[in-house]
């Protein structure tokens, strides 16, 4: 299993007691989702490492876990910092209309009848997320807002924007 097939669940944040439990944070919408959670991938110099739970505590948006094979503090201090990882197929079903944002990048981006071009990526901002869209090989941001992001059809492969008055003037004047 590789990155690209997983997402980002969360990441082990400290040890807990003295029996190699540790405390994860899941840094996702409803925490409550994965209680029944088995097993994550966690990030060991840059390979996926399958782990699997004997106990599972939620508390807010961390839980107090108890994996295999994890047995004491020392073992626990060991994956202390590093990212938890689930596969893509795992992700909660979401209501029509809503997305994630890895299946944002590839879609084509209208502002109104004008084809920008296609996503890029998803720059998470802590105040505003952006779609980084390649408009004729220059990146332009578009914010992420429901006033300029009306429609996102992931079926038919198109976002609909409208664009505030001089935001594509602005990458346009910077051509070399």
């Amino acid at each position: 299993m590789g990155f690209e097939e997983c997402y980002q669940l969360g990441n082990v944040t400290k040890t807990h007691g003295l029996r190699g439990e540790v405390v994860l944070f899941l840094d996702v919408d409803n925490p409550q989702e994965y209680q029944e959670l088995e097993s994550v991938f966690i990030d060991i110099n840059g390979k996926l490492v399958p782990f699997f739970m004997e106990s599972f505590h939620l508390q807010g948006d961390r839980a107090i876990v108890a994996f295999e094979e994890i047995e004491s503090i020392e073992d626990a201090g060991e994956l202390v910092g590093r990212d938890l990882y689930l596969p893509l197929n795992r992700l909660p079903k979401l209501p029509k209309g809503k997305y994630y944002y890895h299946e944002l990048p590839g879609l084509q981006v209208f502002d109104g009848d004008q084809l920008l071009g296609l996503v890029t990526q998803v720059y998470q901002m802590p105040n505003n997320n952006l779609l980084a869209v390649d408009h004729q090989g220059i990146e332009i941001l578009i914010p992420l807002e429901e006033a300029i992001v009306h429609t996102v059809d992931i079926a038919a492969g198109k976002i609909l924007t409208t664009l505030p008055d001089g935001l594509l003037d602005v990458y346009l004047d910077q051509k070399p």
